[in-house]
């Protein structure tokens, strides 16, 4: 499942150079996560950086886009193999 960022973000600017997979912007008045490029750190870490830093925890599942592991692997795989 990719993540999201609720309402509760204060902009603190502490997720976005977090994420491995550069799906955390700015969006127009929150942090938010583009569910096509976000892998929960499958790939990279053991866990999402961006949960692990928020000093708010309003880093959630994205229930809209549910993926299971072996989904979030091949996503990351496609992912590096664009870059």
């Amino acid at each position: 499942m990719a993540l999201r960022i609720t309402e509760e973000c204060i902009n603190c600017d502490v997720c976005e150079p977090q994420c491995p997979n550069t799906a955390i912007y700015m969006g127009e008045e929150i942090y938010e996560i583009d569910p096509s490029l976000c892998t929960e750190c499958v790939g990279h870490f053991d866990e999402p950086q961006c949960q692990v830093i928020c000093p708010v925890e309003c880093i959630i599942i994205d229930e809209n886009h549910t993926e299971s592991p072996e989904q979030l692997q091949a996503k990351y795989e496609h992912l590096i193999a664009e870059a």
